[in-house]
């Protein structure tokens, strides 16, 4: 349980729909499809930087800057500690806890170990958290079977998964699926660096 499921669940209306779909499984049991998605869509650069993609944050700074529409730099190392550890509104206190809890999962943990946290806590439909509940909520079957369009299609929504629908998917995240599916294949096989790697 995280503390985002917490406030979820009591900012349900009706008391008797107060509930949530959650069920962990290990890295193992979650397509690679998935993982790679994710990393395609969410920090490209999730298996090089450590924590923080300095470039992703730069450019998104001087976007926000020119009064283009906001635009996020988290990686998903930053979005594991908040979803983990943290609630979900936004105060500089906040993201220095954030900036703290980043340091130490990168510090503790393989890029493996945090994919596999990633994927088993973040929000991915309505009281839908997890791998394993997104892939039998959207797509009746378990997350080790999912296909790379429909990884694609779980990956898309997860800016917004409250507001859209991985399936069946609108003209939009359908784009996006097609985007994220052209980066998984310039991205290539998925291969997670060992422990002397992740730390040089």
């Amino acid at each position: 349980m995280t503390p985002l499921m917490v406030i979820r669940n009591f900012e349900e209306p009706n008391k008797e729909k107060r509930t949530w779909k959650h069920e962990w499984v290990p890295i193992e049991d979650i397509s690679k499809e998935l993982q790679l998605a994710v990393i395609c869509s969410e920090d490209q650069n999730f298996l090089k930087h450590h924590g923080f993609d300095v470039a992703a944050i730069e450019k998104a700074y001087k976007s926000n800057k020119q009064g283009k529409r906001l635009k996020g730099a988290s990686s998903i190392s930053q979005q594991t500690a908040k979803n983990v550890f943290l609630w979900p509104q936004r105060s500089w206190f906040r993201k220095a806890l954030e900036t703290y809890f980043t340091f130490l999962i990168e510090l503790v943990w393989s890029k493996e170990r945090i994919m596999e946290v990633y994927l088993n806590s973040i929000e991915m439909g309505p009281g839908v958290y997890g791998a394993q509940a997104a892939s039998a909520y959207w797509f009746q079957k378990p997350a080790a079977r999912l296909t790379k369009r429909e990884a694609a299609a779980i990956a898309a929504i997860l800016p917004s998964p409250l507001r859209y629908k991985a399936h069946p998917a609108t003209t939009y995240i359908e784009g996006r699926k097609t985007w994220i599916v052209q980066q998984m294949h310039y991205f290539g096989p998925l291969k997670y660096p060992t422990r002397d790697e992740n730390n040089k």
